[in-house]
């Protein structure tokens, strides 16, 4: 076992090594696309192998998290302040996607091909909008095979479902999950806007799924679907019940 330690945490630094590589400005173009899926598979795997024969509780540190973590991310009676959460959040999403969806220029591909040309245009002088080489080629690549036809009206109609499965509170862990990724393309893409706050608050939403969404369909609709490691009512064939509070 002590063996395994020491071969994992040489793998998990290896991995964190290329993912500094992958994001950094020493390498360019597919070297740091590369390294970043190196590392990441570096990562994955050595975790995937230290978790075999892993039991819940058999030897982990006895060491509580705080209150107003389990209040937050555990308890339903956070739930209202999610709530708040999600409609403000939700809100966002909506807006932007519903002024996406009813732009021609947006659904015809035009309006995403105009703001990744912006992006990955490289000026005279000063830092170009985008950091990482990886980032600018994809989307270079999008560009030249002319995937902003379809692209485009993706993301439209995706950000209008993240922001009505967050408003209705319908899978939420999910839509936020799927906001963060759009989030963070903006961002690498050289867009920060409101996009810092909007990330920040999804990953806690990531975090707070089994609750966020209890004054929502999530109360109904996560007993009955569950999740991959624990199926719900309708996998096990029982009648379905709303979660209690």
């Amino acid at each position: 076992m002590k063996t395994r330690y020491a071969v994992v945490a040489a793998l998990a630094f290896v991995g964190f090594w290329l993912l500094r590589m992958g994001t950094g400005s020493d390498w360019s173009g597919g070297m740091q696309a590369l390294a970043l899926l190196a590392g990441l598979v570096l990562f994955v795997g050595a975790t995937w192998w230290l978790m075999q024969g892993y039991q819940r509780g058999q030897d982990d540190v006895v060491v509580h998290n705080p209150t107003i973590a389990h209040f937050l991310f555990d308890s339903t009676r956070s739930a209202p302040l999610w709530l708040g959460a999600r409609i403000y959040l939700g809100y966002e999403w909506l807006q932007a996607g519903w002024h996406k969806v009813t732009d021609p220029d947006w659904m015809s591909g035009a309006g995403i091909a105009a703001y990744w040309q912006r992006a990955v245009a490289l000026p005279e002088q000063g830092r170009p909008p985008i950091t990482y080489d990886w980032f600018r080629d994809f989307l270079q690549g999008l560009l030249d095979g002319g995937h902003q036809s379809w692209f485009g009206p993706f993301v439209a109609v995706g950000e209008v479902l993240v922001g009505v499965g967050l408003i209705v509170g319908a899978l939420v862990g999910v839509a936020a999950f799927f906001g963060a990724l759009m989030n963070m393309s903006f961002m690498l893409a050289g867009s920060a806007s409101t996009n810092p706050i909007m990330f920040s608050l999804a990953i806690l939403m990531i975090l707070a799924w089994k609750v966020a969404g209890f004054i929502g369909v999530d109360r109904f609709l996560l007993p009955l679907l569950g999740a991959p490691w624990s199926p719900g009512r309708v996998f096990q064939g029982r009648t379905p019940q709303p979660q209690s509070s």
